[in-house]
């Protein structure tokens, strides 16, 4: 009985192995697999899942970009995410916005050819801005784009305006502009001009966007909202003292991904961070090792849809999270 128990296995795996070579070496379908083996196509494809489970059938990829592919994938297992895109390692470390801003224009391409995206929200940063160099012409005149933050204080090549007309132009779509501050004086303020009808209609609006790109700042120098940004009555030294990590929209947030206890984040004239997760794609474009504090942390509150990096954030953000989760 032994003996015909081999010679049953030994048949089952060669038949496994003839249909694999078939379809895989050969490339004929399973259709035509099913036609050669006087099988149905059914039991066709569940021999190539079979001989995938044993091994008998392995994939390689010979590519540069498969760490890139794999990285993505895990990405969006981990952090829940629709989709992911992971740029290659740089030669140069210091050119992550460049990088990074490389694959989101590639990306916005696609998402605004797409006709069902009518109304579609910026915000401002050096990787944003980098991907409209990478961007393609469009023609979306039925498309607008809308800037979904308040301008900075003091005068910056980055500039919220600027970066939305752009965006504008090389769509050939229309332009809504959020015309106030990013922060006002004073909460109290802040509620006074959030009651204005047109205030309050700027904010409704940008909660409607069908998709946002924004990016997040450090607390570092390199940050254009520590440079360009911050009102004079608020230091950087001040924030990091209350526990931030860097900012997203102008809140400033703590490693847990809640807003610190700070007036500053009372006196931001925008969208609130939950009103994030009413926003069917909400892209953001992040990377270098001075973000992994705040990434990690934005990643905490769960509104992303689409995360836009390069390799080597992406491999620390895989790994386990040690940081202080208070």
């Amino acid at each position: 009985m032994t003996g015909q128990s081999n010679v049953v296995i030994q048949d089952e795996e060669r038949m496994l192995v003839r249909i694999a070579w078939a379809c895989e070496i050969e490339g004929l379908t399973q259709a035509e697999a099913a036609r050669q083996f006087g099988i149905t196509r059914l039991r066709v494809n569940r021999a190539l899942a079979e001989a995938r489970r044993r091994g008998i059938v392995q994939v390689s990829i010979n590519s540069s970009y498969e760490p890139c592919a794999k990285a993505e994938a895990q990405l969006i297992k981990k952090f829940s995410l629709l989709d992911a895109h992971v740029a290659p390692a740089a030669k140069n470390n210091s050119n992550e916005h460049a990088l990074i801003g490389q694959y989101l224009g590639h990306y916005l391409n696609k998402v605004l050819a797409d006709p069902s995206i009518k109304l579609f929200g910026m915000s401002w940063g050096e990787t944003l801005n980098s991907a409209m160099q990478s961007m393609k012409p469009l023609n979306r005149p039925d498309l607008q784009i809308l800037s979904v933050m308040g301008c900075a204080i003091r005068a910056s090549r980055l500039n919220i305006i600027e970066s939305t007309r752009l965006l504008a132009n090389l769509c050939n779509a229309e332009q809504s502009y959020f015309t106030a501050p990013l922060y006002a004086g004073s909460a109290k303020s802040r509620a006074t001009l959030l009651e204005q009808d047109v205030f309050k209609d700027m904010v409704d609006r940008i909660c409607t966007v069908d998709a946002l790109a924004m990016t997040l700042g450090d607390t570092s120098n390199r940050s254009h909202m520590v440079r360009d940004g911050l009102p004079e009555w608020v230091t950087i030294n001040e924030l990091i003292e209350h526990g931030a990590v860097g900012d997203a929209l102008g809140y400033y947030l703590g490693p847990n991904g809640k807003p610190i206890r700070h007036p500053l984040n009372r006196c931001v004239l925008g969208m609130e961070l939950d009103d994030l997760a009413n926003i069917p794609n909400v892209i953001l474009a992040a990377g270098g090792n001075h973000k992994l504090p705040v990434l990690r942390a934005f990643l905490k509150r769960n509104v992303v849809n689409t995360l836009v990096t390069d390799q080597a954030t992406a491999r620390a953000l895989l790994k386990e999270d040690v940081s202080a989760s208070g």
